[in-house]
């Protein structure tokens, strides 16, 4: 008896247009990130009075870095593969190039954004720690906000910037009129 797994069919997408479509998902994305990003950072400081960037127990660093990198690669892959099944459903108004290897894309621009955007959020944390005073302490619940913003605006981006990068593959698919139809 040999056993034969079906490939699971993609849920049926209603017919609407490419930026509809991104829009919708910008808000999935964004409320979660923002909502779940600013519990954890606000939970995961014991003591509301104080924080720093990279020293102690509970530092900015621990949780912006992994958010920083994580939540790029995630929602880079996430967004090619519904705009690329959405494509297939024919649900946008565009077509993706059979040519394109899609999972080499989605590898290479995820591990690309997940980088540039750790090293940029570290650069950032960086330049903060040396430009303020040794002594200095941060206010954790601030500090909570500014970690759920930063989270908000990673998942805007991040629904439209992959994206952008695929339209290079995406054309409009020609419809053919016979001459005789007129």
């Amino acid at each position: 008896m040999k056993f034969t797994i079906k490939k699971a069919q993609p849920k049926p997408i209603k017919k609407t247009t490419l930026s509809r479509f991104l829009r919708k998902r910008m808000i999935y994305y964004v409320f979660p990130n923002v909502f779940f990003n600013f519990i954890i950072a606000y939970a995961s400081f014991n003591e509301l009075g104080y924080t720093h960037f990279f020293a102690g127990t509970q530092c900015l660093a621990k949780l912006t870095l992994p958010m920083a990198i994580f939540l790029p690669v995630v929602l880079t892959i996430d967004i090619l593969k519904r705009v690329t099944d959405a494509a297939e459903q024919e649900a946008i108004e565009f077509r993706v190039d059979e040519q394109l290897n899609l999972k080499r894309m989605m590898t290479r621009l995820s591990i690309m954004h997940g980088v540039v955007t750790g090293l940029s959020v570290l650069c950032i944390l960086l330049l903060a720690q040396f430009n303020l005073s040794k002594y200095y302490k941060l206010d954790g619940a601030a500090m909570a906000v500014v970690v759920g913003i930063l989270a908000g605006g990673l998942s805007v981006v991040f629904t439209y910037l992959p994206v952008m990068r695929l339209k290079k593959y995406l054309y409009r698919p020609v419809q053919i009129v016979p001459a005789d139809a007129e």
